[in-house]
């Protein structure tokens, strides 16, 4: 894999992309990401959402969030919404969406998708 600078990157990955996958490729992480993505949700709103992710779950993720600074809840009874630097990160999901519509089947009906191409 390249780097944005073109230098080969077979050596050890950078901590920063470790420390990344390590938050982000937790379960719900990047799923609260993207249903923040559309605007502020209050707790219950984005745990309807969220199928089933238990509350505590859901809870645990969004402190973990804001602590890295991707989500911020406006008010001890307010919304959460994402940061400027979470609505970047949604961006890029954006990608991962357009990959997945074109790569993968629709599942099999629970939420699982086998990693195949469709073409």
């Amino acid at each position: 894999m390249r780097s944005a600078t073109g230098g080969d990157e077979t050596a050890e990955p950078s901590a920063k992309i470790v420390a990344a996958i390590d938050l982000l490729g937790q379960r719900w992480m990047l799923r609260v990401i993207w249903e923040l993505e559309p605007g502020p949700l209050g707790f219950l709103d984005l745990r309807r959402r969220m199928g089933n992710c238990s509350s505590s779950m859901l809870s645990d993720r969004l402190q973990q969030l804001q602590s890295a600074g991707l989500t911020r809840k406006n008010g001890p009874r307010g919304a959460y919404e994402l940061t400027t630097e979470g609505a970047l990160l949604a961006e890029s999901l954006q990608h991962v969406w357009d990959w997945a519509e074109q790569w993968t089947p629709t599942g099999d009906g629970n939420g699982r998708i086998p990693w195949r191409p469709t073409r």
